[in-house]
């Protein structure tokens, strides 16, 4: 457990935990990525641990998903059931609040506005946004960035959300050829990240929702079933997940890799099928 006393046990975490990248590819079904081009995905697949049939919540709608993901609660705990923020029913720290809380260093690269709600003031160290989400290149500086940041500052955490995907699905529909071709867009710019990023960390990707049509918010397979995968060390490499995951098991997951002890609120249970 990292319990952090003074300035001396805070160097030591960051020196003997990995750090972790989390990226989120809003929108993205799994098999958009078993018919698309998407070799950067592939390639982590194949050196981690993956399961094509994790499970979002209801409603499968960003916000909420994001509330569960980073609190490890359901919408029905938590409060959030729409894309309009309001303060948490019954609040509890999320897994940035943890990491603020045991002065690990912590950055978002979001193009999306109401992510900056999900964390406590106080507990994010960097934050780089830019309201592109709706735009077919608008996650390109994101990428950038990030490419830019992460080797150079070392986060204990870092988090990029990649939202174009989500927005092609609405305005195309959801495997549409357009829709497709925007998710082989973000796998490249994923690539992009993962070229500069240092061998010590460890990464998960996943998404919060999928889509069918030109929405999503329904209890259906084409809008619930997510990927989700990790790769780095101590994961193990090429593995298919048997058990069940859910948006839940994400926090505690990268709690237990970053040496955090979970809130003892939180839902969900870490994926430790996937450790090595």
């Amino acid at each position: 457990a990292a319990k952090v006393l003074n300035g001396k046990t805070a160097r030591f975490l960051e020196k003997t935990m990995p750090p972790v990248l989390f990226v989120m590819l809003d929108g993205v079904r799994p098999d958009a990525i078993e018919i698309a081009n998407c070799p950067n995905l592939n390639a982590l697949r194949s050196r981690g641990a993956s399961t094509m049939c994790a499970q979002s919540v209801m409603p499968c709608i960003t916000l909420p998903c994001h509330t569960s993901i980073f609190h490890s609660v359901p919408p029905s705990r938590h409060g959030i059931t729409s894309n309009d923020w309001h303060p948490m029913a019954r609040p509890l720290p999320g897994l940035v609040d943890l990491a603020g809380n045991a002065a690990m260093k912590t950055a978002f690269f979001y193009n999306w506005e109401p992510l900056r709600d999900i964390n406590r003031p106080g507990s994010l160290g960097f934050s780089f946004f830019r309201s592109t989400a709706y735009q077919l290149d608008g996650d390109d500086e994101l990428a950038h960035e990030a490419a830019r940041r992460i080797p150079a500052d070392r986060p204990d955490f870092a988090f990029l959300y990649f939202g174009t995907v989500d927005s092609s699905g609405h305005v195309f529909g959801w495997m549409s050829k357009e829709y497709l071709a925007q998710l082989e867009r973000v796998d490249s710019l994923l690539g992009s990240v993962l070229s500069v990023l240092p061998a010590d960390y460890t990464v998960i990707v996943q998404a919060d929702h999928g889509g069918h049509a030109r929405i999503h918010g329904e209890d259906i397979p084409e809008d619930m079933t997510v990927p989700w995968l990790a790769a780095g060390p101590g994961i193990k490499a090429g593995h298919e997940i048997a058990s069940p995951v859910s948006l839940l098991d994400t926090a505690p997951t990268t709690a237990r890799v970053l040496g955090l002890t979970p809130h003892a609120h939180w839902e969900g249970k870490a994926v430790e099928e996937i450790f090595a």
